[in-house]
Order: structure tokens, then C-alpha cells, then sequence
């Protein structure tokens, strides 16, 4: 059975990093998009950053320059780089595949079927 598990969250101050990491067992996400996602308490889930089929990355405005996504095919695993923290990015962390690949552009969560469960990320001042 195809699932994703998070992990790499944690409680961190402004400015500080940390790396998620999501690990794909039961299928090769190579041939998905896979994306990152977060939601906060009261907030709709959002698209943080994209890998799509064919290599490319895309982020959304507010993690530009301070994250950065890529991927270990040999370990099926999908990371997810964050740098200089800010009070706005803690959130609920997931990480999520598109078998038919528009997500990664358009970062619908409805384009993605198969989520993980999720990994918190705190930063505080």
C-alpha cells in the first residue's frame, strides 16, 4: 500500500532550520509530482514547494530563497530545506503526490491523492 510518512519537525527559534524529510514506501514517486504543504491552526492547507516529473521546482512567494526542496531517488525520499524560520511558517507539514502531475504548478491540494500524516513545525520568537 502506498504511503508517505513526514518527519524532521520540531520547535525552533526565529532564524534557526530545519529539514523535513518524506519517505515514499509501497510505490516509486518518481514518475509523481510531489509536493510540500503546511497548514496552520484556523488557515487552509497551503502549497509550500513543488518537484515536479520533469525536475523543475516551483515555491510559493512567501518560502522563495528560504526553502529549498529536492529528492533522493535511491531512498524514495523527498526533502524539504528550511532555512531563516519565521513565526509565520509554524505549521502542520505534509508532504503529498499527484500521479497526473498539474499539482506541482498549480499547488491545488484537490490535484493530490495520497498525503502523509503530517510532521509541526514551531518557530517562536
Amino acid at each position: 500500500q502506498a504511503r508517505l510518512a513526514e518527519s524532521g519537525g520540531g520547535s525552533v527559534q526565529v532564524g534557526g532550520s530545519l529539514r523535513l524529510s518524506c519517505v515514499a514506501s509501497g510505490y516509486r514517486y518518481d514518475s509523481y509530482c510531489m509536493g510540500w504543504f503546511r497548514q496552520a491552526p484556523g488557515k487552509e492547507r497551503e502549497g509550500v514547494a513543488s518537484f515536479d516529473r520533469d525536475g523543475a521546482k516551483r515555491y510559493t512567494d512567501s518560502v522563495k530563497g528560504r526553502f529549498a526542496i529536492s529528492k533522493d531517488s535511491a531512498k524514495n525520499t523527498l526533502y524539504l530545506q528550511m532555512n531563516n524560520l519565521k513565526a509565520t511558517d509554524t505549521a502542520m507539514y505534509y508532504c503529498a503526490t499527484d500521479r497526473n502531475g498539474p499539482g506541482c504548478a498549480t499547488f491545488r491540494t484537490s490535484n493530490f491523492e495520497n498525503w502523509g500524516q503530517g510532521t509541526q513545525v514551531t518557530v517562536s520568537s
